[in-house]
C-alpha cells in the first residue's frame, strides 16, 4: 500500500467528516474486508486515549490471536512487548494530544523469533465535523520485499552492500552517489521506489539492527554506539529512542539485560 493510502481510505475534509467515532466505524467497517486482505501492512483506529477501536487481519494474526476482540479497548503498551510497546503508545499520544500527522516513520519491530523488523508508520488524527480529535488512523507498512525489477535496481543494491558493510563509518550521501551513479535527487527518489526508503533511512537501519544485537550483550552502550557509527553516547540514545521509543539502556533492560 502506497503512502497516499490512508488519504484515500480515511480522507477528511470539513464537509466529510463524521458526526462522531460512531458514524466513521460504521463506514470503516465496511473497508475491513479489503484491509484484511493486504498481508504486509497493519491498518487501525484508536480513539482518544489511544485503545484499539478496529484493526485488519494482519495485527490481529501478529498478536497471535484468533480474531479481534481481545484486542478492543487496550493500547498498543498492553498488546506489544515491552521492548516496544510503550514507545508506539507514546506516538499515538502525540498524535492525538498534538494533532500532527506522522509520516514516513521508521520503525522497528519484533517478529514472534524477537528478530528485528521494520516498517513504515503513518499516523494522523481524526476529526469531527466540529474539528475536534476523535481519535487516530494509522498503517504500519513491513519493509520485507523490495522491487528487484527497477531498472537501476543493481547500482542500488550496491549502495545497499556499501551502507551495510560500511555502516559503522561516516557514509555521506556524495559517496553514495559515486557508487550508484546517480544524483543526488535520482538516489533519493530510487531508493524510495525499490527499497522504500531514503539513504539515510537505509544507514539508520543498518545501524540499528546492528545495535539490537549487541544490546543482547553486556558491551557497554558507549562502545555499542561508536560500532554502529555514532559520534558519541547521546547521538545513539536520541536516534534510538525516535525509532524504538526507549534508549538504549531501557531497550536493554526490556530485553531482560542489565547494562
Amino acid at each position: 500500500m502506497s503512502r497516499n493510502a490512508l488519504g484515500v481510505l480515511f480522507a477528511q475534509s470539513e464537509q466529510t467528516r463524521p458526526k462522531n467515532m460512531e458514524e466513521l466505524l460504521g463506514s470503516a467497517r465496511l473497508l475491513l474486508p479489503m484491509l484484511d486482505a493486504i498481508p504486509n501492512a497493519v491498518i487501525f483506529i484508536k480513539d482518544t486515549r489511544a485503545r484499539y477501536l478496529l484493526a485488519n487481519r494482519t495485527l490481529v494474526q501478529r498478536c497471535g490471536l484468533k480474531d479481534l476482540r481481545p484486542l478492543l479497548g487496550k493500547t498498543s503498551a498492553e498488546v506489544f512487548p515491552a521492548q516496544l510497546g510503550p514507545g508506539y503508545t507514546e506516538q499515538d499520544r502525540c498524535v492525538l494530544q498534538q494533532g500532527q500527522m506522522l509520516e514516513d516513520q521508521l520503525e522497528l519491530h519484533l517478529y514472534g523469533s524477537r528478530e528485528p523488523g521494520w516498517c513504515l508508520t503513518h499516523k494522523r488524527p481524526l476529526h469531527d465535523r466540529d474539528g475536534r480529535i476523535i481519535g487516530l488512523v494509522g498503517i504500519s507498512v513491513d519493509l520485507q520485499s523490495v522491487s528487484a525489477s527497477h531498472p537501476a535496481y543493481e547500482r542500488l543494491a550496491a549502495v545497499d552492500e556499501h551502507i551495510r558493510q560500511h555502516f559503522h563509518e561516516t557514509i555521506t550521501l556524495e559517496a553514495l552517489t559515486q557508487i550508484a551513479g546517480l544524483s543526488v535527487a535520482q538516489l533519493e527518489r530510487y531508493c524510495k521506489r525499490v527499497f522504500h526508503l531514503t539513504p539515510r533511512q537505509m544507514i539508520s537501519k543498518a545501524r540499528l539492527e546492528h545495535a539490537h544485537g549487541l544490546l543482547l550483550t553486556d558491551l557497554p552502550i558507549t562502545d555499542i554506539a561508536l560500532q554502529c557509527g555514532y559520534t558519541d553516547h547521546s547521538a545513539f540514545s536520541r536516534k534510538f529512542k525516535q525509532l524504538t521509543g526507549f534508549t538504549p539502556q531501557q531497550y536493554r533492560q526490556a530485553m531482560g539485560r542489565h547494562a
